[in-house]
């Protein structure tokens, strides 16, 4: 599909961005590259694919992800935490009060 420079003027205002004058030819280029290759893909033969609503079943058979013991590896490090901040008061990040 081969886009024009009146329709890629008329999808930037849809879209509301700006596309200068002189970028408008590359850009229908570049878009019409774009609308090609979704023709290409339209043109695969997925007859014989399931349809998915994610990525959890493969070929009929669940997925399971693996469960990560829940163990703290960074705890105890506070000193080293409010060596980063600007200001610390009594243990915590002290920051300037913005409520009146």
């Amino acid at each position: 599909m081969s886009l024009d420079e009146a329709t890629i003027r008329r999808i930037a205002t849809l879209a509301r961005i700006e596309v200068p004058q002189a970028e408008l030819e590359a850009t229908a280029a570049k878009l019409s590259g774009i609308l090609n290759w979704i023709e290409q893909l339209n043109e695969v033969n997925t007859d014989n694919v399931a349809p998915m609503s994610g990525g959890t079943v493969s070929g009929g058979t669940d997925l399971t992800l693996p469960w990560r013991t829940d163990v703290v590896t960074d705890g105890d490090q506070q000193e080293m935490v409010l060596a980063n901040a600007p200001e610390a008061h009594a243990g915590f990040f002290a920051v300037p009060k913005v409520v009146e």
